[in-house]
C-alpha cells in the first residue's frame, strides 16, 4: 500500500487531527480498526413501524378504476396471502406507500422486497431478492 491511499491531516499547528483513507485501502484497513477498537459490530438496526398512514391517505384518494388490493405474492420464495393487512403475524410487511400507487412490502420469510405498481389500467408486481451483501467500497456511515 503506498502513501497515496492515507491522506494525513494536520491543524495549522502541525498537531495531527486524523487521517484520510481512499476506497482501494479501505477494506484492508477495516478489519483492524474493527479489532484494535471495537468498530463496526452488527448491531441491528430498529426496525421502523409500518407506514399505515401512508397506505391510508393512498386509499383516501384511491381513483383507479378498480378496488384497493390486498394481495401480496413473493415471487422469490412463494409465500403468499390474500390480505397482508389482516395476517398475524406479518408474512408481508408494509415497507412504503405513496399517493402515485407505489406500494412496497418485505416478505418476512426471505426478505425479498416486493414492489407493486398500480397504473391507471393495471398493477404490476416485481420481486426483488434481499441483497445481504454490499460492496465494501461503496459502504457509507453517516
Amino acid at each position: 500500500m503506498s502513501q497515496d491511499h492515507v491522506i494525513e491531516i494536520f491543524d495549522a499547528e502541525g498537531n495531527s487531527l486524523g487521517a484520510i483513507i481512499d476506497a482501494e485501502a479501505w477494506p484492508a484497513i477495516k478489519p483492524i480498526l474493527a479489532r484494535e477498537f471495537g468498530l463496526f459490530s452488527d448491531i441491528k438496526q430498529e426496525q421502523r413501524p409500518e407506514p399505515v398512514e401512508d397506505w391510508e391517505n393512498l386509499l383516501q384518494y384511491w381513483d383507479f378504476p378498480y378496488p384497493p388490493d390486498y394481495d401480496v405474492h413473493c415471487e422469490q420464495c412463494g409465500e403468499r396471502t390474500e390480505n397482508w393487512s389482516k395476517d398475524e403475524p406479518r408474512r408481508f410487511r408494509l415497507s412504503a406507500a405513496s399517493l402515485s400507487g407505489l406500494v412496497t412490502f418485505t416478505c418476512a420469510n426471505c426478505q425479498a422486497r416486493i414492489i407493486k405498481k398500480h397504473f391507471k389500467d393495471e398493477i404490476v408486481s416485481e420481486t426483488h431478492p434481499y441483497k445481504d451483501d454490499k460492496d465494501p467500497n461503496k459502504e457509507a456511515r453517516y
